[in-house]
């Protein structure tokens, strides 16, 4: 069984940073991409950025220049860094983690509000 916990959710003012935290645990032989996510009401789940366990990052044109992704492989961690935030990024953002346990799979976190406003 494999957990993944999402945290560093919050309601932060336009133009400040944020930074969110994904933690994968249990039956893990090897990690292979992580990924954050985002989704606002009546919207589809869009991509916000990705990394490969070769640390190749991926970004959606939105935050593109603004976030950072980064992980750490010793400790099956992701995080978001998030700086100039603006009103249309507030969302709930969700960490998927492709994972090789008993079988290969994406496995997703509950999922961490993040709120931009003044």
């Amino acid at each position: 069984q494999v957990q993944v916990v999402e945290s560093g959710g919050g309601l932060v003012q336009p133009g400040g940073s944020l930074t969110l935290s994904c933690a994968a645990s249990g039956s893990i032989f090897s990690i292979y991409a992580m990924g954050w996510y985002r989704r606002t009401p009546g919207k589809q789940r869009e991509l916000v950025a990705s990394i490969t366990s070769g640390s190749t990052t991926n970004y959606g044109d939105s935050v593109k220049g603004r976030f950072t992704i980064s992980r750490n492989n010793t400790k099956n961690t992701v995080y978001l860094q998030m700086n100039s935030l603006k009103p249309e990024d507030s969302a709930v953002y969700y960490c998927n983690v492709d994972v090789r346990s008993s079988v290969r799979r994406g496995y997703w976190g509950q999922g961490t509000q993040v709120t931009v406003s003044s």
